[in-house]
């Protein structure tokens, strides 16, 4: 996707808003898709300059509940909603719909990024070496384990005698 200046949008928005060109021949003019063209007019329409620009934002639940709700009670499409709330791509709108729609309010929260820090645990939380406890949780992670290889163990024998069946014939 290629990225346009600030300038560009505002001259094709000026060009369309006084009237002389079509949507088409401006789109042409500026070598620019003919949806986002019209994104970027509705955007100036509603919002001025202030509508063009594109600063990282990161939405509150609440504020994509209340996106949500206006597409769902006016029956507004993604580019309007996107539009009327100056989101920069209807994109984001739809994902969004979808999100909500597979997850619920839950999957609309923000979810953090990036690696997780190093710090070591608190010792507070941890069971004391040679407690009750710690001993109760290595006998079960050991019969896990035991449990687990033993599965494993039958399957081989299993594969290998039914490779024994098939050469036998």
């Amino acid at each position: 996707m290629t990225k346009y200046s600030l300038d560009i949008q505002l001259a094709a928005a000026h060009a369309y808003l006084e009237g002389s060109e079509s949507f088409r021949d401006i789109a042409q003019t500026y070598k620019v898709d003919l949806t986002t063209l019209k994104e970027w007019v509705s955007r100036y329409r509603l919002h001025g300059l202030e509508g063009l620009k594109k600063p990282y934002t990161n939405y509150t639940v609440k504020f994509k509940m209340d996106v949500l709700k206006y597409m769902n009670e006016t029956g507004a499409s993604t580019r309007d909603a996107s539009s009327v709330f100056n989101i920069p791509t209807s994109s984001t709108v739809w994902k969004w719909k979808q999100l909500f729609e597979t997850g619920g309010i839950d999957a609309l929260r923000a979810k953090k990024r990036g690696r997780t820090s190093m710090k070591k645990k608190s010792s507070q939380n941890q069971p004391i070496e040679g407690s009750e406890e710690t001993l109760r949780k290595e006998n079960e992670r050991l019969r896990m384990e035991n449990a687990y290889l033993k599965k494993l163990h039958a399957l081989i024998q299993e594969k290998e005698s039914q490779q024994n069946k098939l050469k036998r014939k």
